[in-house]
């Protein structure tokens, strides 16, 4: 189930007893246990029915002892482990026989008036183990994965999407760029932009600039659309802006950016089929176009040699292979000319 799916059976009041909900990305995580913390128990029944405990300040006894009590003037208690990747759980074949005889007995029975979740963030839970296994058959379990690069864009846009907003394609790609994949913050950004502005507004690049503080002009993505046209005015007022600013333009993100996209370019120039270039590059089909312009721009030779250059720069970057104390500016700017000429 998706994080989605199991806050709409919460809404209807279907509940499971035992919630383990695991995984490297702790957005969707905190998003089922926000809603369980806050809207499963109305405020009066919170006093005496709601326990939030944390892995490293607890065990599985004091749990166990929690999840076996009746509710008081309430048809359910809630029991939330947070940071339960911290917790001491049994291991198979180790330790206690009896300690994990007596977990596994409850999780194979648990009561059905206790709503007991744990919330195991940044690791995922050995699906070998007895314990994974029991919680299956008797509970949910919630498998909270990364959302990878490529798919990033397309999650903005749905997030938008459901909180019934429009946004551009390039408005998209340029919250991606510089945003990154921590979901909580895009979240948060895209919050605060749905704050100042009506639903009747497509988000364009101008409303990014504007309530999240990305420049329109100067910014990674002009960047590329800039080499990818020669344009050498263009690259060095960016450069130049990145090295002014170089807080909200680290070069390591720059340098991470320009090698996905050289690498999109390359992949371009290998594809057998390029009405599948959308698809295959995992990119917006409108955004094709201008990979069509930087394919013509740098041939093959000229891409595997401008994806050298990113990497020969970001070791230079790092200290590494680099001759005195140079500006990440001046090193951008160097490397930026030798990938035009």
């Amino acid at each position: 189930m998706s994080a989605t799916e199991i806050i709409k059976d919460l809404k209807a009041r279907k509940f499971k007893p035992l919630y383990l909900l695991q995984g490297e990305e702790p957005y969707f995580i905190d998003q089922v246990v926000d809603y369980i913390e806050h809207h499963v128990l109305n405020d009066g029944e919170k006093g005496f029915n709601q326990t939030v405990l944390y892995g490293k300040d607890t065990d599985m006894a004091t749990i166990l002892t929690a999840a076996k009590r009746y509710p008081m003037m309430s048809e359910y208690q809630v029991i939330i482990v947070k940071e339960a990747q911290d917790l001491k759980w049994p291991k198979d074949g180790e330790g206690s026989g009896k300690e994990a005889e007596v977990v596994l007995n409850y999780f194979e029975k648990p009561l059905p008036s206790t709503i007991l979740v744990f919330a195991y963030k940044y690791a995922t839970f050995d699906k070998r183990k007895k314990i994974y296994k029991t919680i299956s058959k008797s509970g949910t379990i919630f498998q909270s994965d990364l959302v990878r690069d490529y798919k990033l864009a397309p999650w903005i846009e749905e997030f938008i999407k459901e909180k019934g907003y429009k946004i551009a394609p390039q408005a998209v790609a340029l919250m991606a760029e510089y945003l990154g994949t921590d979901l909580s913050k895009i979240a948060n950004e895209v919050e605060k932009l749905c704050l100042n502005i009506s639903k009747d507004t497509t988000i364009q690049t101008d409303h990014i600039q504007k309530n999240i503080g990305i420049s329109k002009e100067y910014n990674v993505f002009e960047l590329q659309k800039a080499l990818a046209t020669r344009n050498v005015l263009k690259c060095n007022q960016i450069i130049n802006y990145f090295a002014a600013n170089p807080k909200a333009n680290p070069m390591v993100m720059i340098m991470a950016n320009l090698n996905g996209y050289f690498t999109k370019i390359l992949k371009y120039h290998y594809l057998p089929n390029k009405n599948d270039a959308a698809k295959e590059l995992g990119v917006s089909p409108y955004f094709i176009k201008d990979y069509e312009v930087a394919a013509r721009t740098f041939n093959d030779a000229k891409t595997f040699q401008i994806i050298s250059l990113l990497r020969e720069y970001d070791l230079k970057s790092k200290g590494l292979d680099s001759t005195g104390n140079v500006s990440d500016g001046e090193l951008m700017k160097e490397m930026v000319f030798k990938m035009i000429h």
